[in-house]
């Protein structure tokens, strides 16, 4: 029970002959770096990182079939939930075409969020205007929309300069009120 002695490389007279494909030398070369000390592990794939290769789809057509570009965004805009945002920028777009021309003119919608759609006016006179008109629109943006997506307009009169800070402010004055519409 002695220690015993690494094995000798075999020498040229008892090694196989060379193969021509060069397998043989490869394999060789790779025991020769993996029994080197201080080389590298070679790194193992986990099982479950193993590539599964499904079989083909058939005869009949699946998800790994090339799609038409409307079969294929009508299916992401439905996984992401993105229709009625979709058909809101929609009808932001056309507008003019959902409330006629003459009020679009002087008033543009701004945001839509939890049924609620804010509209800024161009004047006061348009704001009040629009109020009125409120329930006409909401009827017909519904049309489009599906049948209780909008449920209430929220009308913003326009955009006013501030009077509560700068050396013409006044300390509980009314301001300007609407001279601005």
């Amino acid at each position: 029970m002695g220690e015993e002695e690494p094995e000798a490389a075999p020498t040229p007279e008892e090694q196989p002959e060379h193969q021509p494909d060069g397998l043989d030398l490869a394999r060789a070369a790779a025991r020769a770096a993996a029994a080197s000390p201080g080389a590298p592990r070679a790194r193992r794939r986990s099982p479950s990182r193993r590539r599964t290769f499904t079989k083909s789809s058939g005869a009949s057509p699946d998800d790994r079939d090339p799609q038409l570009l409307e079969q294929a965004m009508g299916r992401l805009i439905a996984s992401h939930g993105w229709e009625v945002d979709l058909k809101v920028q929609g009808v932001f777009g056309r507008w003019g075409e959902l409330v006629g021309s003459e009020v679009a003119d002087h008033c543009t919608p701004e945001s839509f969020d939890d049924g609620r759609l804010a509209v800024r006016t161009d004047s006061t006179a348009w704001a009040t205007q629009l109020k009125l008109l409120a329930p006409t629109i909401v009827r017909r943006l519904n049309e489009e929309l599906g049948h209780g997506t909008v449920t209430l307009i929220d009308v913003h009169g326009p955009h006013l300069p501030t009077w509560t800070k700068g050396r013409l402010s006044s300390r509980d004055g009314r301001g300007p009120r609407d001279t601005y519409g």
